[in-house]
């Protein structure tokens, strides 16, 4: 394992019923970096991310085998409780998905739950994670207001928000920006790039530009398998592969 490694995966397969969706994945993720994922549709990238936090626990018949080792414990070890992985790995997805409930009530919702319940608290807890996403200035004075009122992007920045706001070690994003136009996309990229200080940050994306702007490490997968994973210069420059290079410039997928 690395010195900076924050999870590691060891000879990890991955079935739906018997379909296997992951062959013998091996890789670690550095902490306070950014790591891309990147390959064609149905690869497997967003199945690699959901093991990380044991959200595909939720899919009925999934089987995992191998080892996935967070902060030096095999997440799926029986004696793990998936809740407390889920509040050190958080997650963001595709499309925005804010609680049809006030701004403040979204930050506010997993701290309660997780059983802070003083108002001065949860006041910070809300103002604190809306300032790392970037957020606050935009709706300080709204706080009240449904989630639902908020832009697309600004939506984005909210469910990044309240991801924030369980302080968790590492943050999953899966194709956080694929449903947001340009503007909103460049925000989120530059709030990635300011986050990476504080989280190791693992972000699925299709858009090999976005994964050169702002990752670190690039994995590529094909067919469910790691064909190749290293600095993101190197992938993007000079990859040791050559199926990883037809991908990028685009003779397949």
């Amino acid at each position: 394992m690395e010195g900076n490694s924050i999870i590691e995966l060891r000879n990890v397969n991955f079935f739906y019923g018997k379909t296997r969706a992951l062959t013998d994945i091996t890789m670690d993720f550095s902490k306070n970096r950014v790591t891309a994922l990147i390959g064609p549709s149905g690869c497997g990238k967003s199945t690699l991310l959901r093991l990380l936090n044991r959200m595909n626990d939720l899919i009925d018949g999934t089987r995992v085998e191998g080892e996935i080792i967070f902060e030096g414990i095999n997440i799926y070890k029986p004696d793990v409780d998936p809740v407390d992985v889920r509040r050190k790995i958080g997650m963001v997805f595709q499309k925005p998905n804010p609680f049809p409930k006030s701004i403040f009530s979204n930050i506010a919702y997993a701290p309660r739950l997780a059983g802070i319940t003083k108002r001065s608290d949860l006041e910070f807890l809300v103002e604190e994670s809306l300032k790392q996403a970037v957020l606050w200035d935009e709706v300080r004075d709204i706080l009240g207001k449904s989630a639902m009122t908020l832009s697309g992007g600004q939506q984005q920045r909210l469910c990044i928000a309240r991801a924030l706001a369980m302080k968790p070690d590492v943050i999953l994003m899966d194709e956080p920006t694929s449903a947001l136009d340009p503007i909103s996309t460049a925000k989120i990229e530059e709030l990635i790039d300011e986050l990476r200080r504080n989280y190791t940050i693992i972000i699925v994306t299709h858009n090999m530009q976005q994964a050169a702007r702002v990752s670190s490490k690039t994995g590529f997968f094909y067919l469910g398998k790691l064909i190749e994973y290293n600095a993101t210069e190197k992938i993007f420059t000079n990859p040791d592969v050559k199926q990883t290079e037809d991908y990028i410039t685009g003779r397949f997928g």
